[in-house]
């Protein structure tokens, strides 16, 4: 085959090869290919000029233009928080009843508290603040250190046995590690307290008398007479449905035996004082909305 031979249908030249009676023909480039290559060149030339684009070791080409993505996120922000500095002034300048009264703070105090809550405490307490096992449930039930807002505030900004200065202590005694109680007395009281919830204070003392002996005489100086707990020392109330680490008798048991020491850290570094307000407002309508 030669290579000058022409197609005779399209007219362009032949390559010479040819396969199985196949011909294969020498068709130039498009042009609109060569339109595309010369328009991205021409770009991507102005691109380089005009705007950041080329690494030089520690630095790069800035651009006519000087352009600067971290520049428009710290305008973005700035903007956002004079946007938002009316109604946090609000919060961090009136008490939770004013707050909790005035339905526009409270609208963005609800989607900042959500937001500040799903990054900061959602992990231990859960998304929906339901609680997990060992991390209490913060939308009902009361609350070892006090339910009000102030308390909320309070209990948020100094933690739990953490390392703050004024941090709440609690700690719940070894009653049978330490040798306190002996083992039958811990079987009666552990009985007695997991039947609180379901019987009521009669009924559980009716149901094993020897374990409210042990609690009067053990427990109830932190947990109160009615075991309804004492938000003075953390002690939380045990004549409830809700547990913190299970309210099965085995788990109620180990509590008695081993003692307990929750741990919440101070979040007063991290957030600030307005943040931890407002997290305690979110706490505190939170808890309204879900008696």
């Amino acid at each position: 085959m030669a290579i000058e031979e022409r197609d005779p249908l399209t007219g362009h030249r032949t390559t010479g090869h040819e396969w199985n009676g196949i011909k294969e023909l020498n068709t130039p480039v498009p042009r609109i290919v060569y339109f595309f290559l010369i328009t991205t060149t021409l770009f991507g030339l102005v691109y380089w000029v005009f705007m950041p684009a080329l690494p030089l070791g520690t630095t790069y080409t800035k651009g006519i233009l000087g352009y600067d993505e971290r520049n428009v996120v710290r305008r973005d922000l700035a903007r956002a928080a004079q946007d938002q500095a009316h109604w946090r002034n609000v919060v961090a300048q009136a008490d939770f009843a004013t707050i909790a009264a005035d339905e526009t703070v409270m609208g963005n105090v609800r989607e900042a508290g959500h937001a500040l809550f799903g990054q900061n405490c959602a992990v231990c307490h859960g998304v929906d603040a339901s609680g997990n096992a060992g991390f209490p449930g913060l939308s009902t039930g009361a609350l070892n250190w006090g339910d009000t807002p102030e308390a909320i505030e309070e209990t948020i900004r100094v933690g739990i046995n953490s390392a703050h200065p004024e941090s709440r202590s609690a700690q719940m005694p070894a009653f049978g590690r330490d040798g306190i109680l002996q083992r039958a007395e811990i079987e009666a009281v552990a009985a007695y307290v997991r039947d609180l919830g379901r019987s009521g204070a009669d009924g559980a003392a009716a149901d094993h008398p020897e374990g409210a002996e042990v609690f009067a005489a053990n427990c109830a100086a932190c947990h109160g007479d009615d075991a309804r707990g004492n938000a003075d020392v953390g002690a939380p109330d045990l004549a409830d449905d809700k547990w913190l680490y299970g309210g099965g008798l085995q788990t109620v048991y180990s509590s008695v035996w081993a003692g307990r020491q929750g741990h919440m850290p101070t979040w007063e570094g991290r957030l600030g004082s307005l943040n931890i307000k407002i997290l305690a407002a979110y706490l505190d309508d939170l808890r309204k909305a879900r008696p």
